[in-house]
C-alpha cells in the first residue's frame, strides 16, 4: 500500500447548549478556547467553531446569537494563531466571520442562499460545502435510501459546484462534504453506502472530500458503544476513509488518528 496522504483535521468545539456530542460543554468563552487549544496540541490543523446546534431537536440561535457566542472565541484563538472554520449555515454569520478573515466557512445546507455568493466570491476563506438528505437547518431522523444516496450527492454536488462558479467562486476554494449519520438517514447503511464510493466521489469533481463521522450515532448501530466510547470506531472510519479519498477529517478527538497515521507513516518508512 502506498503511504497515506497527510489529512487536514479540523477539530470540532460547539459553542453550544445542545449539540449531538458536546452540547453545554464548551458554552463559555474560557472553556471554549482551553479546549481548542487542547485540540491543537493535540494535532488538529484547524479548530471548527459550531455556535449553533444541528441535533433533530435543537433550539434555533439566531444570527445575532451565534456572533455573540463566536465572538470572543475567535478573538482569542486568532492572537493566538490559529487557523478557524465556522459552522454556520446563516447568511448574517458567515458575512461576519468573512470579515473576521476566518480560514473557512462550513455551512450544512452547501450555501444555497444566492443572496450570499456575491459576498463568498469576494472572500478568500474556503468554503465546505455540505449535502444532506432534507438540505435543512438540522439533521433529522428520515430513513433515507441507501441504494439511491450516492447518484443523490453526484446531482447535488454538480449543482451545487456549477451554481458557485458561476458566481464567482473560484473551484479551488471547495471543499465537499457528502454528509454523514443523520444527515444521510438513519441506521449505518447510508452512511456505510457512502463511505464505499469515496473513490468514485473523489475521481468526480477532482475536489477535497472532507469526512465528519465522530461519534455518529451509526456507530453506535455497529459496535452498541455510547458516544462517549466511540473513539476506536470513530478513528478506524476515519482511517479508513483517508485510505479511500477524504483529504479533511472533522473530529472530536485528533489525538486518536494522529496516533494512528504516526505508526502507518511509520510501519512505512520501516
Amino acid at each position: 500500500m502506498p503511504p497515506l496522504p497527510r489529512p487536514t483535521i479540523l477539530g470540532i468545539v460547539n459553542v453550544t447548549d445542545d449539540s449531538f456530542s458536546d452540547g453545554g460543554c464548551y458554552r463559555t468563552p474560557a472553556a471554549a478556547v482551553a479546549h481548542a487549544e487542547a485540540l491543537l496540541a493535540a494535532g488538529a490543523d484547524v479548530i471548527d467553531l459550531g455556535p449553533a446546534s444541528s441535533a433533530p431537536e435543537a433550539t434555533p440561535v439566531t444570527a445575532d446569537e451565534e456572533i455573540a457566542r463566536l465572538r470572543p472565541v475567535v478573538a482569542r484563538l486568532h492572537a493566538a494563531g490559529a487557523a478557524l472554520s465556522i459552522d454556520t449555515w446563516q447568511p448574517a454569520t458567515q458575512r461576519w466571520a468573512i470579515g473576521e478573515g476566518v480560514a473557512l466557512l462550513n455551512d450544512i445546507r452547501g450555501f444555497p442562499d444566492p443572496a450570499v455568493w456575491p459576498d463568498l466570491a469576494r472572500a478568500d476563506c474556503r468554503l465546505i460545502v455540505m449535502h444532506s438528505l432534507t438540505g435543512g437547518t438540522r439533521a433529522t431522523r428520515d430513513a433515507g435510501d441507501a441504494a439511491t444516496v450516492v447518484a443523490r450527492i453526484e446531482h447535488f454536488f454538480d449543482d451545487r459546484i456549477r451554481a458557485l462558479e458561476s458566481a464567482g467562486v473560484t473551484r479551488d476554494r471547495l471543499i465537499l462534504d457528502p454528509g454523514m449519520g443523520l444527515f444521510l438517514g438513519t441506521g449505518p447503511d447510508p452512511s456505510l453506502a457512502v463511505l464505499r464510493a469515496l473513490p468514485r466521489l473523489a475521481r468526480r469533481w477532482d475536489l477535497p472530500l472532507l469526512i465528519s463521522v465522530s461519534r455518529k450515532g451509526f456507530l453506535r448501530d455497529l459496535t452498541a458503544r455510547p458516544r462517549d466510547a466511540r473513539t476506536v470506531a470513530s478513528a478506524a472510519v476515519e482511517l479508513w476513509a483517508i485510505q479511500h479519498g477524504a483529504a479533511c477529517i472533522r473530529t472530536h478527538e485528533p489525538a486518536a488518528l494522529r496516533d494512528l497515521l504516526a505508526v502507518l507513516a511509520a510501519l512505512d518508512d520501516a
